[in-house]
Parts: C-alpha cells; sequence; structure tokens
C-alpha cells in the first residue's frame, strides 16, 4: 500500500463517522445555518431591504424573503460588478461561477469565501465516504481525470469569473496535484474537440483509477479513447480504473451504453453539484437516493412542483417533506442567494436520512395540453423501454408537436440509437404505454383522444454533439435539454433527423 492510500484510511473513517452522526441531527443543522445566514445576512443590501434584523424564525423569513429566480436578482448581481461591498454577502465574492442562462443570458454566481468550502468538502466527502464504505483507498495512488472546464479565470466587475469546475480545479490539494490528469495546459483549451482530442493523448498509456464527469462527455472520452485502440474496452486500457464519478444529470438513460464501453465492474459514485453549491452525493454503494448536504452553509426549502408557478406557493422546510412528492429546490446560502429557485426538482426517497433524487428541471416539462410531463417520468419510460427491447440510447429530446397536418396532436421524441430495435413501431407503443403508467394526466389525455401516441424521429451519429456543436455548448458542464415546451429545439434538430 503506498503513502497516500495508507493515509487516506483514517481521514476517510473520520469523516465518514461524522457523516453518519450528521444524518441525525439534519434539521436542527438546518435550523442552526438559517440563524448563521440571518446574523451576517441582516448586515447587507439585501438583508436590511428584507428587515433581516427582524427575522427570527422559519416562518418569518418565508414572509420576508420572496422566492427569485436568476432573473431577479440581476440588479444585485450588477451592483456587485459596479464595485460595491455587502450587497448579498457580507463584503464581495471571491469568485462569479459563469454558467448558461435563460432569459437573461450568461448567469453569474457568486461565491465567498465561507461558502467556497462547500464546493470542495462536498466532492471530497463522496470520495471518502466511498473509501471508508468500500474499504477501497488505492485509487489514490493512481491517475484520476476530471473531466471539467477551463481553470483560466476573467474578471467581471474585478472578481474573477470561469466555469466552477474550472475554479474548484484551482483547490485540488497539492498531494493530489501529481495525480490530476489532463495537464493544465490542455484543460485551458476551450474548443471541447481539440481539448478532447488531447485528453485522449495525455491518458491513453496512463494507470487511470478515477474518471470523473458528466455521463455524456464522459461516454464521448471513451468512445475517442476506444477508436484511438482498436475498439478496445475501456477497462482492457485501464485495467485498474476502479471508481467513476458522475453527476450533472440523470444516470440512468446513460448507464446502458457506459457500462458496455466500460467492458468490466467499476464502482459508481453519484453526486449532486451546481454552480450554487454542493447539494448531495451518493453516501452508500449502490444506495438509492443521495444524501442531502445539511450542514455546510446552505439552507434548504422545498414547494411542491405543481405550485412553484404560484404567486404564494407553500413553502416547507425540510423537517416538512415527505417521501414520493415532487419539489422545487429552493437555497438560501453563504454566498448570498436567498430564496433562489435553482430550477431542479427532486424527490425524497428517505428522510432518515434526508436522501434524494433528482427529478428534472422547472423549465423543462411539456405541458401543451396540461399533461406537465417531467423529465423523470419520460426517463423512466426510455430507460424501461430499452431494456424491454434491448436496445442502447445514445441521447434523446421531446417537443410537442401541436401544428399537425393530419390527425391528433402528439409528443414528438427525438432519439438518437446507439443500437436500434428490431421493431420500431413496437418499441414507440412500450415507451408511449411506460409514459401512461407514470404520468396520470397523459393517460387521460391518451384515453380521451385529445393525444395520439408518441412518435419517433430516428437522429443520425453524433446528431446532439453536432446540434450542441451549433449553439456554442459542446463540452464541458453543458447538457441537452431532456423536455421542451415548445419547438425550438425540435426545429433545430432538423438537419440531423434521418430520412
Amino acid at each position: 500500500m503506498k503513502i497516500k492510500s495508507f493515509l487516506a484510511r483514517p481521514y476517510a473513517s473520520m469523516v465518514h463517522s461524522r457523516v453518519r452522526k450528521g444524518m441525525a441531527t439534519a434539521v436542527a443543522d438546518q435550523q442552526a445555518v438559517l440563524q448563521y445566514l440571518l446574523k451576517n445576512g441582516s448586515r447587507t443590501l439585501f438583508g436590511k431591504e428584507h428587515g433581516m434584523q427582524q427575522v427570527k424564525t422559519y416562518d418569518d423569513f418565508a414572509k420576508a424573503v420572496p422566492i427569485r429566480d436568476y432573473e431577479a436578482f440581476v440588479p444585485y448581481i450588477n451592483k456587485i460588478k459596479e464595485g460595491e461591498q455587502n450587497v448579498l454577502w457580507k463584503g464581495r465574492p471571491i469568485y462569479f461561477a459563469k454558467t448558461s442562462g435563460t432569459t437573461s443570458g450568461v448567469k453569474y454566481i457568486p461565491i465567498s469565501k465561507e461558502s467556497i468550502s462547500n464546493h470542495i468538502n462536498g466532492a471530497r466527502d463522496a470520495l471518502l465516504c466511498y473509501m471508508a464504505e468500500s474499504g477501497n483507498t488505492s485509487f489514490a495512488d493512481g491517475k484520476m481525470i476530471f473531466l471539467s472546464g477551463s481553470p483560466e479565470l476573467e474578471r467581471v466587475g474585478g472578481v474573477p469569473t470561469g466555469r466552477l469546475s474550472g475554479i474548484v480545479n484551482h483547490f485540488i490539494p497539492r498531494y493530489l496535484r501529481g495525480n490530476q490528469l489532463p495537464s493544465y495546459e490542455t484543460n485551458c483549451i476551450e474548443d471541447w474537440e481539440v481539448k478532447l482530442d488531447k485528453i485522449v493523448q495525455e491518458t491513453m498509456n496512463e494507470n487511470m483509477t478515477l474518471i470523473s464527469g458528466i455521463p455524456p462527455w464522459m461516454q464521448m472520452y471513451f468512445e475517442w479513447l476506444s477508436a484511438r485502440n482498436e475498439g478496445k474496452k475501456i477497462k482492457e486500457l485501464f485495467p485498474k480504473l476502479q471508481v467513476i464519478v458522475h453527476g450533472g444529470v440523470n444516470f440512468e438513460p446513460y448507464k446502458a451504453r457506459l457500462l458496455d464501453s466500460l467492458g468490466g465492474a467499476v464502482d459508481m459514485i453519484e453526486t449532486f453539484p451546481a454552480s450554487e453549491g454542493f447539494f448531495a452525493f451518493q453516501d452508500v454503494i449502490g444506495g438509492e437516493g443521495l444524501l442531502l448536504n445539511t450542514n455546510a452553509g446552505i439552507f434548504y426549502e422545498f414547494i411542491p412542483a405543481g405550485e412553484i408557478h404560484h404567486e404564494n406557493p407553500t413553502r416547507l422546510s425540510l423537517g416538512q417533506v415527505k417521501v414520493g412528492e415532487n419539489y422545487a429546490l429552493i437555497v438560501s446560502t453563504d454566498a448570498g442567494l436567498w430564496g433562489y429557485s435553482i430550477g431542479d426538482t427532486v424527490r425524497f426517497v428517505s428522510t432518515d436520512p434526508y436522501r434524494l433524487v433528482v427529478t428534472g428541471r422547472i423549465k423543462h416539462f411539456i405541458s401543451a395540453f396540461g399533461e406537465h410531463v417531467i423529465g423523470e417520468e419520460v426517463e423512466y419510460a426510455m430507460m424501461n423501454a430499452s431494456k424491454d427491447h434491448g436496445v442502447q440510447i445514445t441521447e434523446f429530446t421531446i417537443a410537442p408537436a401541436i401544428q399537425v397536418a393530419a390527425g391528433l396532436p402528439y409528443h414528438e421524441w427525438f432519439v438518437e440509437f446507439e443500437t436500434m430495435p428490431a421493431d420500431m413501431t413496437a418499441f414507440a407503443t412500450t415507451v408511449n404505454n411506460y409514459l401512461r403508467t407514470k404520468n396520470i394526466y397523459y393517460e387521460d389525455l391518451m384515453a380521451g383522444g385529445i393525444l395520439q401516441p408518441l412518435k419517433i424521429s430516428v437522429m443520425q451519429k453524433n446528431a446532439f454533439i453536432e446540434y450542441m456543436k451549433s449553439i456554442g455548448k459542446l463540452g464541458g458542464q453543458n447538457k441537452v435539454p431532456r423536455l421542451g415546451n415548445d419547438r425550438k429545439i425540435a426545429d433545430a434538430l432538423q438537419p440531423w433527423v434521418q430520412a
């Protein structure tokens, strides 16, 4: 056993013990976090405008601080860019995490000197809990790759700014720097395909033991590696590969294809990171759900998903949530986000301890006919139909087809197959039936003759890669939206639909 893996054992045991103890105090920890946030936030411009000095309880907080998305925070962000102090949090942010927005374009999420530890320690704790649970520490002695954004930072309003993954790259401990791939120079390449080619060159002959990234770009990395090595599986190329760390999107639709590319057993660790915070991680190998990070400067609220667009939605603290309900996730953080809707929906699979799964995006749904189909439901339908028919899916997205030439409207599924179904009509019927069982509103519309069964448009190979390239979002942490309530993406995909 080498020195790094040897020293990791007692540290992993200590952190694992702390995480386990925190499971029993999650609700109390959340109340303490709220008080900590209020104490510091009351001295800020935002706190003074919202009367935080008088806020004592969660009910007071919910009355004083409305739910906001990023667009509503832009005036405060602009004040920070102009050099003002104590706007959302004490002092000024030490970073802006730059991420893609919707109506606002680029978003600048503040990171404070207090909140940066959440991003660093969350990822650390995920790995250390895995070590403690599995007893496997040997991967710490091998090479590790983190498929991330560029660590080069620009300045916006005097604040260092870049992709979160690039910012976090600066905080990788010195003792792991020698294990880290790719090189700093390669990591700074902006063009994803040029960067990926260099990553393949730098890693293909190394002793890789851990690979981390979001599933679609990890899969692309695997395919390029395999293509340059006579079609070999990843475990043939990296026989000591032991751990895959993934997050950012639901893993299930990508799982079968990734496992096939690997060609051998590898442990999987799922995480729930975002520019706004590191929210949860898989603390038990093979267990369902991710453990909520309840004592790291983030106060969580939950709104029943069906109420997220209501003027006065129901707001719940952690102790009020129920297993099986779909909630919009709201956070207040020690980076200065207050009542902030991150755009994700979650469902608790356990409240002892608090473990959840990410079910979709608030803005990514289809409800053109009142069905309100969400990401979790379509991924469930696709995953089960693919198993039934023995096919593998590369990627897919869905849009409503409202103005049809003849007949009833329907959902159009744009699907890139790795392996095609023997009977496309039967496959589409299976997908449709699974969706009917998962969504009662969709079932009612089908049974009532309002919608016809979904239709599948088969995409050319690499269609979604080409689409993402065409909009300047290839690689990094960018993801293909699973659902659209309009035809914007559907229309853009037309050049890659098979004739």
